[in-house]
């Protein structure tokens, strides 16, 4: 049985963006991807905001090397950007070669190792849904596929022990692997398990069954993970098997969750009234919300 929804407050911290996603916390800021305002928008949450990097090819993905440069995934031109202390941005990666789709999400490991994935389809376009990869890009730039046959990965989180759990949206988990010492994936395992979709490739019957549309993700210091339910309007607290522990309504489409904050427990929600690009491109209705939380971030990113 889910718990009841909690009754905690939500305060919006930013308002006026087109569609945000992939919040990280790093150094007292929060730093969030604007799609369609080709913007990466850093924040102290309380107000102040400062454009870092500006995207033509549409950011999503951040991460952070260990010498403190970001990464940025470029989605629709299939690079990863590299911005420097001086916020210039250069080449990092070309994945032009490796993925079938848009890039997406990604995570960055302690030793500077991206994990990216990608649409594997037109979403957007109204596609039919197609499984696709998981890709790495070493701190060189290497470019290697590390797993195959996921449901549109999404939403990344590392946690202690280098497990690295993947939000697959249109399949309803959140699977796990282990990092081994060459940064390859192993041991693939369902870490949550949100029901079982429909064997179609229709997207709109498999999101019709969906019991949760995992999104954007980040772990705790309890060995939980939030997850942003994309077709709920709410973000639920998972401990690992699945049982939901948490859960806060949004009243708004949520697509992604960071912790942060100076103690690690201000939980950052990215909410817009939905996903359509032909509906948010025009508009102006996302926002960054906060609420606070119990148990600080853990984990990366």
């Amino acid at each position: 049985m889910e718990p009841q929804p909690s009754s905690r407050d939500v305060t919006v911290v930013l308002d006026g963006y087109s569609y945000l996603e992939c919040p990280r916390w790093r150094d007292g800021r929060l730093w969030v991807s604007d799609f369609y305002t080709n913007q990466v928008v850093a924040t102290d949450g309380r107000g102040d905001t400062e454009v870092v990097a500006e995207v033509p090819g549409q950011p999503s993905g951040l991460g952070f090397l260990p010498d403190g440069r970001a990464l940025i995934v470029s989605m629709r031109d299939h690079r990863i950007l590299v911005r420097d202390g001086s916020g210039r941005l250069t080449v990092h990666a070309d994945l032009s070669g490796a993925v079938p789709g848009m890039l997406n999400d990604m995570v960055v490991d302690d030793l500077g190792r991206a994990y990216v994935g990608n649409f594997g389809f037109d979403l957007m376009g109204g596609g039919a849904l197609r499984y696709t990869t998981l890709t790495r890009v070493d701190p060189e730039g290497a470019v290697t596929t590390v797993a195959e046959d996921l449901g549109f990965p999404n939403g990344m989180v590392i946690l202690p022990g280098r497990v690295l759990v993947v939000a697959e949206t249109f399949a309803g988990r959140l699977t796990a692997f282990d990092i081994n010492e060459e940064g390859g994936l192993d041991n693939r395992r369902v870490w949550a398990r949100f029901g079982t979709p429909p064997q179609t490739d229709d997207v709109g019957q498999v999101v019709k069954h969906l019991q949760v549309g995992p999104d954007g993700i980040c772990a705790d210091a309890d060995g939980a993970i939030w997850v942003a339910d994309a077709l709920h309007a709410r973000v639920i607290r998972v401990r690992e098997g699945g049982e939901i522990l948490d859960e806060v309504p949004t009243g708004t489409g949520v697509f992604a969750c960071m912790l942060g904050g100076d103690d690690g427990r201000t939980l950052f929600l990215c909410t817009a009234p939905s996903f359509a690009e032909h509906e948010r491109r025009p508009a102006r209705e996302a926002e960054l919300r906060a609420v606070r939380v119990e148990v600080p971030h853990a984990g990366l990113p």
